[in-house]
């Protein structure tokens, strides 16, 4: 047996166990066993979250793309990128859910072929990190994560023209399209928009993208500790603030703000409308690190969302299944006004 063999029964393997709730499809091949305790307490959560929310899986696929191998000794390294599909029914009706996941695989050789030895996520649902404010101002990106060598491919400023037509003077009442924005979101959930600069870390960037889009003028104050606005690269320096791309300031911005776009904090998440917000704390310390978009509700009412970094299409709002979860995890629900 090939290690490819092995590799694609792992994801063969990895589809069932997301249909049981267990990890004994693994047992045979894969020998990380804190991955294996890991991915028990998650799908413990994520069959507790099932259970009260009625959904019934029927049918997990993956699609797997091998983007790079090396050889370290006798093993096999590969980074893979898994596109994953889970289908289910909520009161008999039909619920699809997409992400993409990319992981690190390293392989070794054992008596009846190869086993898996090590698994390593390659991405996190974690956030630029923050400096703490100095007395009255508004949270700093850290030096390193704000540096260029974090973006991938220069951009150009996205400007939707039919919306304003400058920073400066958008329109006083322009009423937010909910469904402008989910549409957005259902859009670019799976790609970048080459349009914009796109970070290693992508959510908030991302979700900013799709209230753009949904109508929120920006507030253009050439500050990137004040406003919401996006400008890209000029002169090989980001032009961009804090709160257009980092989780912690734009729910700051959202809740602060007192004219243009803005939110209300809600209790609950069946509160929440498309395009709509949730802020992620995954520590319970008060500082959020993820940000997600309400693109669709299931059939009880609750927000399903799209988001980046790891990216998700229609995922539901808890994200107990998520690597980044904690017991101490708290959420923001953040409702955006109507018009701005």
């Amino acid at each position: 047996m090939s290690w490819k063999t092995t590799l694609y029964d792992y994801v063969h393997h990895r589809n069932q166990m997301d249909i049981d709730y267990s990890v004994e499809p693994m047992l045979p091949f894969v020998e990380d066993a804190a991955y294996l305790s890991a991915q028990t307490e998650r799908l413990a959560r994520r069959a507790d979250t099932d259970r009260q929310r009625q959904f019934v899986p029927t049918k997990s696929e993956t699609r797997l793309t091998v983007d790079q191998v090396a050889e370290r000794g006798d093993s096999i390294v590969a980074d893979v990128t898994l596109r994953r599909t889970t289908v289910g029914e909520i009161r008999r009706v039909l619920h699809e859910e997409q992400r993409i996941e990319q992981e690190r695989i390293t392989l070794s050789p054992a008596s009846d072929g190869w086993s898996v030895v090590y698994i390593e996520y390659l991405q996190t649902e974690q956030a630029l990190r923050l400096k703490p404010p100095v007395a009255g101002g508004i949270m700093q990106a850290e030096d390193s994560f704000a540096a260029v060598g974090l973006m991938r491919a220069p951009s150009v400023p996205y400007l939707n023209t039919q919306i304003i037509s400058h920073f400066q003077q958008a329109a006083a009442r322009t009423p937010y399209n909910r469904l402008e924005a989910a549409r957005y979101a259902d859009e670019w959930w799976d790609k970048a928009n080459p349009a914009y600069l796109a970070f290693e870390v992508n959510c908030s960037n991302y979700v900013s993208q799709c209230i753009f889009a949904g109508g929120a003028p920006m507030n253009y104050t050439g500050k990137r500790d004040s406003g919401w606005w996006y400008k890209g690269r000029v002169g090989g320096q980001e032009h961009w603030s804090f709160s257009w791309a980092v989780a912690e300031s734009l729910q700051f911005h959202l809740l602060t703000s007192r004219r243009g776009l803005r939110a209300q904090e809600v209790a609950n998440p069946h509160q929440l409308d498309l395009g709509d917000v949730i802020s992620y704390d995954w520590d319970g310390d008060g500082r959020y690190q993820h940000t997600t978009i309400v693109t669709a509700k299931d059939p009880s009412g609750m927000p399903l969302v799209n988001a980046q970094t790891i990216n998700s299409k229609h995922r539901y709002w808890s994200y107990t299944d998520s690597p980044a979860w904690t017991e101490r995890t708290r959420y923001r629900f953040l409702h955006l006004s109507d018009s701005f």
